[in-house]
């Protein structure tokens, strides 16, 4: 019975880990990583729109594509870092910036943008 017992934990710690690995990873809204090195695509999140949620699911698949060559980052509205972005910018919701690696802005973009299509912009 122990066996059984201890089989049925390492199934269960197999596949907890295997949906951990298979999860999307989570946008970070550091935009001071803007400039340093790598291109950027900077996404005005309103967390009220569904448009929102579709943009960043593109964006997901754009970045399992593109690896870590680009930083794809998040400008939050109604938090101080993001509305200061917004601000800067004159943009509105659901807006995608991209900026080169010496942070210098490319274009911007209303939403939703498929995955080809922010791969073909970061190009």
């Amino acid at each position: 019975m122990p066996w059984i017992a201890i089989g049925i934990i390492v199934s269960i710690a197999l596949l907890f880990g295997l949906l951990v690995t298979q999860m999307p990873k989570g946008f970070t809204s550091e935009l001071e990583q803007i400039g340093t090195g790598k291109p950027a695509v900077v996404f005005v999140y309103d967390p009220n729109l569904v448009s929102s949620i579709t943009q960043t699911e593109q964006m997901n698949e754009a970045r399992d594509h593109l690896g870590d060559n680009v930083f794809f980052l998040l400008a939050r509205t109604a938090t101080p870092e993001g509305e200061a972005f917004i601000a800067k910018h004159n943009a509105g919701s659901t807006e995608v910036f991209l900026f080169d690696s010496k942070g210098v802005l490319i274009t911007r973009k209303p939403a939703v943008l498929d995955a080809n299509e922010l791969m073909r912009l970061v190009r």
